[in-house]
């Protein structure tokens, strides 16, 4: 078995807030988070996946074909946009960073199957301090 892992980064705005909370109860949960006017990162998306090299080209996947799932079904998505109100596969979720990484994982995963290889895990830094890590259910 054999790992690798790709590198892809976006800006992107977003909010933490409960429709069904109030303004006070969502500032005390979720802080400058919840700031109606929305609040921005510099993400770092690192997305791994497993398998056996293929023996023909020494290849796991080849890394142009990696970049081009990530950016067509992930980046080209979020990359400075609103997660909350423009990303279609975050409509109606709580854009944690948490749940963003769970939600990139279920869409990327069937790309990487259809290509032979296996999703290991999809890791996503809001900032240089913190970072989430999902392996999938």
């Amino acid at each position: 078995m054999i790992y690798i892992t790709r590198r892809e980064r976006f800006c992107a705005a977003h909010k933490l807030h409960r429709e069904d909370w109030s303004e006070e109860k969502n500032e005390a949960v979720f802080g400058y988070c919840s700031n109606p006017n929305w609040h921005g990162h510099n993400y770092e998306l690192y997305v791994t996946v497993k398998g056996t090299v293929n023996p023909e080209t020494g290849f796991l996947i080849d890394l142009k074909l990696m970049k081009n799932i990530i950016n067509t079904e992930v980046i080209d998505k979020m990359d400075h946009k609103n997660i909350n109100l423009d990303v279609d596969f975050m409509q109606g979720r709580m854009a944690s960073t948490e749940i963003i990484a769970m939600e990139i994982f279920h869409v990327l995963k069937p790309h990487f199957e259809h290509e032979n290889v296996q999703l290991h895990s999809v890791k996503l830094y809001e900032t240089e301090n913190n970072s989430v890590e999902y392996f999938g259910d």
